[in-house]
């Protein structure tokens, strides 16, 4: 004879048994997994900023000086990669601090260079890149452009471009690739140094992951 009660009991039984928060906490960590690397990766970028010097009126040679500082987001970090693309010779008279610069490779038109840090760094670190390298034969023609790509979560990214005293800008316009979507520079974006040269200054407080921001000029 079927007992009436005995199907709120089973259920009841089900509901107590330890297994079922075991799979509720098991699978919180499977979506925090998931999250990290869907977004989180090894570090969080605190502050971005590149300045490119073109060093003379024809655009053939110039500097690049960076400042990244990042926060860790892992443990047992040993190294840093830093990346550059475009035509001619590229990560000349390369320095960085700190770590040291042990290798260099492409994929696809990209070029990375990795350095080592020569000593652990554990979630929650901070470093303070400095980075500076000289670059020829990239940019020698009427336009020239200088492109971003945010590979990590970013909170600040400045952009400087330095022009020749003879030569300032005629144009600049800002590109966001994904979006294709492109914006002229405002004339507050345009800096003069105290030696006469232009400069001009782009910054994003809230840059999108993986867009990559491309700054081009008229000269």
């Amino acid at each position: 004879m079927d007992n009436p009660n005995l199907q709120p009991n089973i259920a009841g039984m089900l509901l107590e048994l330890p297994w079922l928060a075991m799979a509720g906490n098991f699978w919180k960590i499977i979506r925090k997994i998931l999250r990290g690397f869907a977004s989180e990766g090894i570090y969080e970028v605190l502050d971005y900023e590149c300045t490119l010097e073109l060093t003379d009126k024809s655009g053939k040679d110039a500097i690049i000086h960076k400042r990244e500082r990042v926060k860790y987001l892992q443990d047992y970090i040993i190294a840093y990669e830093d990346q550059a693309w475009g035509d001619g010779k590229i990560f000349m008279d390369y320095r960085c601090s700190p770590g040291i610069p042990v290798d260099e490779y492409r994929i696809g038109h990209k070029i990375l260079k990795l350095i080592s840090l020569r000593e652990f760094r554990n979630k929650g670190d901070v470093d303070e890149y400095h980075i500076e390298w000289k670059m020829t034969n990239n940019i020698h023609k009427n336009t020239g452009s200088w492109g971003t790509s945010i590979n990590h979560r970013t909170r600040r990214v400045t952009v400087k471009l330095m022009f020749p005293k003879t030569r300032p800008p005629l144009h600049i316009s800002m590109t966001e690739s994904n979006l294709q979507r492109t914006y002229d520079l405002k004339t507050n974006d345009q800096q003069t140094l105290p030696d006469g040269r232009a400069m001009i200054v782009w910054e994003n407080t809230h840059p999108r992951l993986y867009e990559d921001y491309i700054l081009k000029w008229e000269w």
